[in-house]
């Protein structure tokens, strides 16, 4: 008969490594977790749609779409709201991820509940340099720039346009929200003309929130227009009936 000789235990397996181990554990999770922060660049993108004729009386728009949306649609739907005479930027959002994990669809976002001032800052930034970039490429001045946003991206316009007053002549804003400091927020007065359509049956911003919304937003801007229309959270689409007369008016 064979006798088994008593092997020395490795790690992983039963011993003194596994004590220590555990004691390490232990140690680590009463460690000091410690927070660090860095820059890195981002490559920010925007489409641009120009009219074959840029003239002293083009307007410039810069388009945000909403969460889980991306520029190319958001391009199409902005065309269908201004004149054909229009420069529209639809510039994308610097948060991506998969939509679907099957057919690897992809959306973009620009905010969540997670260091929420940088995100802030950052479409502030993106935001700025388009308008300097696209506004002098085509020789169109501030105040006849104006800026669209859907859903997520509407409170960080309006927020823009309460930090930045001379950035935008105008603001659109379709199926969205107001700053969540909007009332206490440190914001200067709103110069820029503000127009904000909401929907009935929205989900996600309904008619019991958003009809006090033109009350709320007159606290900051003189110039507020306000529109209840029926249907879902998606762009009316008989948006351009409101928002041509309106963009005719303040450019007057």
């Amino acid at each position: 008969m064979h006798r088994h000789r008593r092997q020395k235990p490795t790690a992983g397996a039963t011993g003194r490594r596994d004590v220590d181990s555990v004691r390490h554990g232990t140690t680590a999770e009463m460690s000091e977790l410690l927070h660090r922060s860095f820059s890195a660049r981002l490559a920010c993108r925007y489409l641009l749609r120009v009219p074959q004729k840029v003239d002293a009386e083009t307007t410039l728009v810069v388009a945000l779409h909403g969460f889980g949306a991306n520029p190319e649609s958001m391009l199409h739907l902005t065309a269908r709201l201004f004149s054909p005479a229009t420069v529209i930027a639809a510039l994308e959002g610097p948060n991506q991820f998969f939509l679907r994990e099957k057919d690897g669809e992809v959306g973009y976002g620009w905010i969540t509940n997670r260091h929420p001032a940088e995100s802030i800052r950052l479409h502030r930034d993106m935001v700025l340099h388009v308008l300097k970039e696209a506004g002098g490429e085509f020789g169109i001045p501030p105040e006849r720039h104006l800026l669209a946003g859907f859903s997520q991206s509407v409170s960080l316009n309006y927020r823009l346009a309460a930090t930045w007053p001379d950035a935008v002549r105008g603001v659109v804003a379709i199926c969205g929200g107001l700053p969540s400091d909007w009332e206490q927020g440190d914001y200067q007065p709103v110069k820029a003309a503000l127009l904000h359509i909401a929907r009935r049956e929205d989900d996600f911003y309904p008619p019991d929130v958003t009809e006090r919304y033109a009350a709320r937003l007159r606290m900051r801007a003189s110039d507020v227009e306000f529109h209840l229309l029926d249907g879902g959270h998606r762009m009316p689409s008989t948006g351009n009936t409101i928002v041509e007369p309106w963009v005719k008016r303040i450019l007057s």
